[in-house]
């Protein structure tokens, strides 16, 4: 293991002994808010270094496996302990390794996706409907819930404009890359001499706002319409008012929801979702003024970039981020995501351990 990284897990183990100290004092165990905060900190702290614990015992382990390796009566059980323990030390290192890279805290968060329908007219909201369809397939097979909360649709069925709410376990962690420009190119449906046509979508990926966190917003900011909604939901849906509109005035960003029953749901969802675009402006602003010290990890974020390419007629997914192919377009269109999010998680780790050394040496 590197020795930088050696550094930083010895510090979790001093900061480990710390914690101890500090949960029994009385004066500690008094303030609830002080006593549950460090309590918290002690579980994070405590898995980390009860890892890296063990990581030392097998190291130690190996060393000695190796030192028998010449005693001839000794050599072959010698020889199964350094393979077992240079085995778990494998896996122990690359555990401790993730343990220590900076969290996003929005990663285990429920998030908002916004599909929108980009250049190429009809077949462009055709593909926006595609990517709506690959993205709650996957959402199934994680075992996630979706609930559609607005959509625009186009005369031949696609969508102009949709928005997804998305729950389960690590949502926006395993989604939030997937923001930004998406082109395919293929034959359209409407295309009668069988040329290859391009158009893309942008896909916004945005964490929903944890309720005690959230950025407090002026009702005197927020401009609120209603209005009669359109598209699914039976009679009832297309009877009342029930479809509302929220502005945030200083901004210039627009939510809306339709999809519920009732004017008050609407509201509900409809400012949840003001609120995280808020926030993901607020975010994006941010990045942007990190980016002049340091270079992106895994793109700037914005939604004109673009980041992949679905090519439909070589049955092609290219992710132009991390220059990963792979020739399996028409599963991954049936919701197979795995591959493409583990291969960007897994650069964003590579990328943040580097930063870490970078940032040890410093």
């Amino acid at each position: 293991m590197k020795p930088f990284l050696i550094q930083q897990l010895e510090r979790y183990a001093l900061r480990l002994t710390e914690l101890d100290f500090l949960l029994s004092r009385e004066d500690i165990m008094a303030d609830m808010t002080q006593f549950l905060k460090l309590s918290r900190e002690h579980a994070e702290v405590s898995a980390v270094a009860s890892r890296f614990a063990r990581f030392q015992q097998r190291n130690a382990d190996l060393s000695a496996a190796q030192a028998m390796l010449d005693d001839q009566d000794l050599r072959e059980m010698a020889e199964e302990e350094v393979a077992s323990a240079s085995s778990e030390l494998q896996t122990l290192e690359a555990d401790l390794q993730r343990m220590l890279l900076p969290k996003d805290p929005d990663d285990a968060r429920p998030a908002f996706v916004e599909i929108r329908a980009g250049t190429g007219g009809d077949e462009s909201a055709l593909f926006a409907g595609d990517l709506l369809r690959m993205y709650t397939r996957y959402a199934e097979s994680q075992g996630w819930k979706t609930e559609l909360v607005s959509e625009s649709v186009s005369e031949l069925g696609g969508f102009k404009e949709v928005v997804v709410r998305i729950e389960g376990h690590h949502v926006y962690g395993a989604l939030k890359f997937e923001s930004g420009g998406h082109r395919v190119q293929r034959v359209p449906a409407t295309e009668t001499q069988g040329r290859i046509h391009t158009s893309a979508c942008t896909v916004a990926v945005l964490a929903e706002p944890d309720e005690a966190e959230a950025i407090k917003i002026n009702p005197s900011d927020l401009r609120i319409d209603t209005y009669r909604a359109s598209g699914a939901g039976g009679q009832h849906i297309n009877k009342t008012d029930s479809a509302v509109r929220i502005t945030h005035l200083p901004t210039g960003i627009v939510a809306e929801c339709q999809d519920g029953r009732s004017q008050h749901s609407n509201k509900a969802q409809a400012l949840k979702v003001l609120t995280a675009r808020i926030q993901e402006k607020d975010r994006v602003e941010r990045a942007a003024k990190d980016a002049a010290e340091r270079k992106s990890l895994i793109g700037s974020g914005d939604r004109s970039d673009r980041i992949r390419t679905y090519n439909f007629p070589q049955g092609r997914l290219t992710d132009h981020r991390i220059n990963l192919t792979l020739y399996k377009l028409l599963s991954i269109m049936e919701g197979d995501l795995q591959d493409v999010v583990h291969a960007l998680q897994s650069y964003e780790a590579a990328e943040q351990l580097a930063a870490l050394e970078i940032g040890a040496l410093a």
